[in-house]
């Protein structure tokens, strides 16, 4: 069984995404329990674009009790995939839950900030990506600009009197 997984997962880096795909479904009928084989199944089906199948995968191996870099992977996926079909609140709630769990995943912190640009967030998306950005460049002119960054970045509509 875990040859096979390992063989769909090869499938699918090598581009073979539908004969991967198709693996995994066969290998889910006979351990539909099998948190690994759901969460490999809905990374298929996001990366074939279709977002509303790989839901309940993503969600079925949350449930199962996917662990570590895997549940990591399957929360960013899981967000990302509910932000894309529009469902905004769910998305939100997911990549908290991820900030939660993975709070130096930025990924995570990223894609939650697009969720909140979606839901008129504003403040709060520009707050976190500068939070991200700061902390994150290798750039020389950001770093030189690292503290000035960090103290705007939750101030944004702030206006100093002259």
């Amino acid at each position: 069984m875990e040859e096979a997984l390992q063989q769909a997962i090869r499938l699918r880096e090598e581009g073979h995404v539908q004969q991967a795909n198709d693996m995994l479904l066969d290998l889910l009928e006979a351990r539909p329990d099998h948190a690994q084989l759901n969460y490999q199944c809905a990374w298929s089906f996001d990366v074939m674009e279709k977002e509303s199948e790989a839901i309940p995968y993503y969600e079925q191996a949350i449930k199962l009790g996917l662990s570590g870099e895997d549940l990591e992977g399957a929360l960013l996926g899981l967000g990302s995939t509910y932000r894309t079909l529009g469902d905004y609140e769910q998305s939100k709630s997911t990549f908290l839950k991820g900030i939660e769990l993975f709070p130096d995943n930025r990924a995570i912190q990223v894609f939650y900030a697009m969720t909140l640009y979606n839901l008129n967030e504003h403040g709060k998306a520009m707050e976190l990506l500068l939070t991200c950005l700061a902390e994150t460049s290798n750039d020389a002119e950001i770093i030189s600009y690292k503290k000035a960054i960090d103290f705007y970045s939750g101030q944004l509509d702030r206006v100093w009197p002259s």
